[in-house]
């Protein structure tokens, strides 16, 4: 029984492995939107099985990363600047929410986490970082927000737009004047909520939704 259990979590933790890396070569473009997914070569490049592989294309088809057809095999899904609106639709409720949550329950410790994730972004130049660098901050923030909301379902939820968000600003980072600032707003949200200043949260978060749209907008 033992072996058995030893060799579900050892699969399980490949599918999770396999899960993440492939999810973090979508979301920042690395691999092409729509473009064909090798199975093969993922897992070959992961030094993982396939079926590990499988398991994760599976998952990601339901974060719409990517999408199976018939015969044809698995792609990328593409970048549609259509689904900004609706991506945006849910997040401006969802973010504000998180933050808030983040700033009613969130214990001593873990708000001074983002207190300290506040002082590295500002000691960050960042005009001087590459697009991933960008990017995988970015995502830092959000996720440590998330996280601190205390809400599982919740968090899950606002990975999975964030996720396909982020798609989206790396399609159009190149044409982005001002993307420091919108990096930059981050400190103020992170320190609101470490301040436990509930309002202030929800007010720069929904702000800070809104601006992406408006930014994106601007340059497509």
């Amino acid at each position: 029984m033992d072996a058995v259990t030893s060799e579900e979590t050892a699969y399980t933790s490949m599918a999770d492995k396999a899960y993440l890396a492939i999810r973090d070569r979508l979301i920042m473009l690395d691999i092409p939107p729509m473009t064909a997914i090798d199975d093969v070569a993922l897992a070959a490049s992961l030094d993982i099985g396939r079926t590990p592989v499988r398991e994760a294309l599976k998952r990601l088809e339901i974060d719409r990363l990517v999408v199976s057809y018939p015969r044809r095999g698995t792609f990328a899904t593409a970048v549609d600047i259509t689904d900004l609106a609706y991506i945006s639709d849910l997040r401006v409720q969802l973010e504000p929410l998180a933050a808030r949550r983040a700033a009613e329950s969130a214990d001593a410790a873990t708000l001074g986490g983002l207190d300290e994730l506040a002082d590295a972004l500002d000691r960050v130049d960042v005009r001087s970082l590459s697009r991933d660098e960008l990017m995988r901050w970015d995502l830092h923030v959000h996720r440590a927000i998330y996280g601190a909301a205390g809400n599982p379902h919740l968090e899950d939820t606002l990975v999975r737009y964030d996720n396909l968000a982020t798609r989206i600003f790396c399609l159009f980072l190149d044409r982005m004047v001002n993307f420091d600032s919108h990096v930059g707003e981050h400190t103020a949200l992170l320190r609101a909520i470490g301040a436990r200043d509930i309002v202030e949260s929800e007010r720069l978060a929904r702000e800070h939704v809104l601006g992406f749209e408006k930014a994106i907008r601007a340059v497509v």
